[in-house]
């Protein structure tokens, strides 16, 4: 096993700390715990260990009309079928 012989400092808000925290301490870890696993990851298969997806334009829009309360709502798949008309 290599030794620790580096730092690093992260600047977060401590809403997000204090989730973070509690929920990896419920899994038995550290937030350092965490980040050290992320970075080692990072480091064995050159690229972070979890998808990062990024909304294309249609999507954005959709998103955009939900949350104005201008989308579509159905009470059921029929409904939406039936809107869609499959």
């Amino acid at each position: 096993m290599t030794t620790c012989d580096s730092s690093i400092r992260v600047r977060i808000d401590s809403e997000t700390k204090r989730k973070a925290s509690e929920a990896l301490s419920k899994m038995g870890l550290s937030v350092s715990d965490a980040v050290r696993m992320t970075l080692v990851q990072i480091g064995a298969n050159g690229k972070l260990p979890f998808t990062v997806e990024i909304p294309n334009g249609r999507t954005v829009q959709a998103m955009e009309e939900v949350a104005s309360g201008d989308g579509a709502e159905f009470e059921s798949l029929d409904e939406l079928y039936e809107d869609l008309g499959i």
